[in-house]
């Protein structure tokens, strides 16, 4: 059973106010929750229609009419978990990094999470512009690879200055990305899904890349921000 402290805490962390205050996220669903209790991400509650075998002190065996009660999701997944938030870990800054300059939309986020760990990409630094990494949502997107990247928020204008590496930049009137020798270390900027990447950190950025378009009407404004994302890391890496 439920208890009505239980109920307000899950609640709660919904927003990032409280996220913060608490230390706490929320992840939803088996297979995320069996990936982040097989990380060092320390669990603090599991509610379950099923039991995980878990530690039984850290695991309440609930209803499905429960689990409703406290899911984010309009169909719940058997399973909700709330994780202790880890100590922010220091960047390092060798191979390639990926930032991203206000990006919006957690399932944009959590896509590129899940890319980074996909493409070996250990640092995905962010500005305080981009949506929490602790999202429910972005959580949800990057299906447990949340564990494998190291997401930190800083000043962005002031680490790419401080950087020793090309800072590469995503933009419309980049240089052709197919036709242009790419290092293995460096910065890969992406811009806002809106707006792109901004001025001021246009001005640091010390290489433009883009995406061509093949099409023959040349009528697409632009790629969504995790696509375009997968293609340059994916050419990054192709060399």
């Amino acid at each position: 059973m439920l208890s009505k402290s239980q109920i307000k805490l899950i609640t709660s962390l919904k927003q990032k106010k409280y996220r913060q205050q608490h230390g706490f996220f929320v992840v939803e669903g088996v297979k995320t929750i069996t990936e982040l209790l097989n990380s060092n991400l320390k669990l603090h509650k599991l509610y379950s229609t099923e039991s995980f075998n878990i530690n039984a002190k850290d695991e309440v065996i609930i209803s499905d009419s429960d689990l409703k009660r406290i899911s984010y999701l309009k169909t719940p997944n058997k399973a909700l978990a709330i994780f202790k938030m880890p100590t922010q870990k220091s960047i390092e800054k060798t191979g390639l990094i990926v930032a991203l300059d206000a990006i919006r939309d957690p399932g944009n986020l959590g896509t590129i999470i899940r890319l980074c760990d996909w493409f070996g990409v250990k640092e995905l630094v962010c500005n305080i512009e981009t949506v929490d990494c602790y999202n429910p949502k972005v959580i949800q997107a990057t299906m447990g690879s949340i564990t494998r990247v190291n997401v930190s928020y800083v000043d962005l204008e002031v680490f790419l200055k401080e950087i020793e590496v090309p800072v590469f930049g995503a933009f419309m009137e980049g240089q052709n990305v197919y036709s242009k020798a790419l290092p293995e270390q460096g910065v890969l900027v992406m811009g806002n899904e809106a707006n792109g990447v901004s001025k001021q950190i246009e001005s640091i950025v010390t290489e433009k890349v883009s995406i061509p378009r093949f099409g023959d009407l040349q009528a697409t404004e632009s790629l969504n921000v995790a696509t375009a994302t997968a293609i340059l890391l994916s050419e990054f890496r192709r060399q």
